[in-house]
């Protein structure tokens, strides 16, 4: 797995723990029990917390890429946000599929 370091990069100077905790245990030790979960469910799951959650930034859209990143295919994100726009929100969904159109093209 690709070492995190977006939370040192971004934040570093100004919140160092805050930007160490993001690195080493959300996306170093969560992200990385692959015997408990892969990181393709992960992604799956953490793009519809986002969505559902109406976090529509940069986070999502950096979900949306890791998850393609993680061997989600376009058709099958399609569906995920489909699906979501049931249960998450129609306009939440409009927001994601900008997001996954611009990453999957």
């Amino acid at each position: 797995m690709k070492k995190v370091t977006a939370g040192r990069d971004i934040l570093g100077d100004f919140a160092p723990k805050f930007a160490e905790l993001n690195d080493d245990v959300l996306f170093g030790q969560v992200w990385s029990r692959e015997e408990q979960l892969s990181p393709r469910d992960r992604s799956l799951i953490t793009v519809s917390a986002l969505m559902a959650s109406g976090i529509l930034d940069s986070s999502l859209k950096g979900h949306i890429q890791r998850a393609k990143d993680n061997g989600v295919t376009k058709e099958e994100m399609i569906e995920i946000l489909t699906h979501l726009a049931f249960y998450a929100g129609w306009p939440k969904a409009w927001a994601a599929f900008y997001m996954a159109k611009e990453i999957y093209d």
